[in-house]
């Protein structure tokens, strides 16, 4: 006999099982709060059900939007968070192919454009935006806050590593990013910044 839901009622909450590169399973539950990237605003914001948590200035690809292999520009569309890599790291660590090499590197050092601090991988969940993982697309820290509220990257989503480290710690693995052309506007609902929130 098929034992599962009644007959009629569906399972509320469905949980998947992702692998981290470092090999260990993690739960990717759905949770309440998104992110929010808006190209045209240079803002990622963190929202539950359209109240803002936080938000913070971001840098998305100098070449623009899309999702073909060799373009160096940012993926629109509907993404989730499929790793997390740097717990612990202190502001400005350097993170080259996903593991930290040991090095600190200063904000706006001269001539430095590594991965620093923390990073927060993306798998695309449609037709455009289905390369994100393969592309490396990342959420994460750079040396280059002087560009930050510019389109200046790759490609990934450049932060402040002051921001990156706090948006690491409210986000987990399964949480949905959105990235858009529309304004932060269009999806928050203006009202008071609570403590919770960061504004620049």
């Amino acid at each position: 006999m098929r034992r599962g839901f009644p007959k009629g009622i569906a399972p509320l909450v469905l949980a998947v099982i992702l692998v981290n590169p470092g090999g260990s399973a993690a739960l990717a539950a759905p949770l309440s709060a998104d992110m929010i990237v808006s190209v045209s605003d240079q803002v990622l914001a963190l929202a539950d059900r359209g109240k803002l948590i936080a938000r913070y200035s971001i840098s998305t690809s100098k070449f623009g939007t899309g999702d073909s292999g060799a373009s160096y520009r940012t993926p629109l569309g509907t993404l989730f968070v499929s790793a997390k890599i740097g717990d612990r790291l202190p502001p400005g660590a350097v993170i080259k192919n996903r593991i930290p090499t040991g090095e600190v590197v200063a904000i706006d050092a001269p001539g430095r454009d590594p991965i620093v601090s923390r990073v927060i991988w993306l798998r695309g969940m449609e037709t455009q935006n289905r390369a994100a993982r393969d592309r490396c697309i990342y959420i994460h820290g750079t040396p280059e806050e002087r560009r930050i509220g510019t389109p200046a990257s790759f490609g990934c989503i450049r932060m402040r590593s002051s921001d990156i480290i706090d948006l690491y710690g409210r986000v987990h693995i399964g949480t949905h990013v959105l990235i858009t052309l529309r304004k932060i506007h269009d999806f928050v609902k203006p009202e008071e910044p609570s403590l919770l929130a960061r504004s620049d």
